[in-house]
């Protein structure tokens, strides 16, 4: 079963997405911000997303290059602005289909099947190595010296959001944004759960190697590891 994530701020259009979608056998989840949009795609990874640009919080352009920084699930926009200049911004974005309101559901349905039979190229390696422990991008678990690491529902979404962006600055907002849906960037979120990760992954929490932070700017994870002190002296 394909899962649809349909994204707009009208009540009366989810409602309908959801039941002609349904009907036709998809699995839906509903957003109505593109912050919720963002969380329910980093935790749920959909087949495809349908996408208004006209939402309360966030341009939708700027939910697409959200997405776009770590996956390449089909983006169909669905959206009221008909101008070419707003059109080409949304496809320049990472969009791959434009569909203008008011539309035909059949019409909608048809180019939802066709976004569905493009295979979706596949984002990273589904495995992850480093010198401590393995990521396992299909599998969602991580092994530490042959045994499963416990990590929560959150932990594991940081710890996946860094590894398929490895060696990639991910920045504070980002990973709030599409983890926790949330836009304040004074809360702590990050700080408290990379202290927990470390303590389960890093084999030196207060001196990590993998998950590295930039001050001022983010997170970086690194799977080949930053060298130890003693590396640096010897080397």
């Amino acid at each position: 079963m394909s899962t649809v994530l349909v994204v707009d701020d009208e009540p009366a259009l989810l409602r309908t997405m959801d039941i002609n979608l349904r009907s036709r056998g998809y699995d839906v989840s509903l957003a109505t911000t593109g912050h919720e949009a963002l969380a329910l795609a980093a935790r749920n990874h959909p087949d495809v997303v349908v996408l208004d640009l006209g939402l309360p919080d966030m341009d939708g352009v700027d939910v697409i290059e959200g997405l776009r920084g770590w996956t390449s699930v089909p983006i169909i926009v669905l959206s009221a602005r008909t101008e070419e200049i707003q059109k080409v911004a949304a496809l320049d974005a990472g969009a791959n289909d434009y569909v203008g309101k008011p539309f035909g559901m059949d019409e909608l349905m048809a180019r939802l099947r066709v976004a569905l039979r493009v295979p979706v190229a596949v984002e990273d390696a589904p495995v992850v190595e480093t010198p401590d422990f393995v990521i396992d991008l299909a599998a969602k678990r991580v092994r530490r010296d042959g045994h499963e690491v416990r990590l929560t529902a959150t932990e594991w979404q940081v710890v996946e959001l860094l590894a398929r962006n490895a060696g990639r600055l991910v920045t504070q907002r980002q990973l709030l944004e599409q983890v926790w849906g949330l836009r304040n960037t004074k809360t702590n979120y990050v700080r408290v759960f990379l202290v927990t990760i470390r303590r389960k992954l890093e084999p030196d929490p207060a001196h990590p190697r993998y998950f590295v932070t930039e001050p001022g700017s983010g997170i970086r994870f690194v799977p080949e590891g930053l060298p130890t002190p003693d590396e640096v002296t010897e080397g």
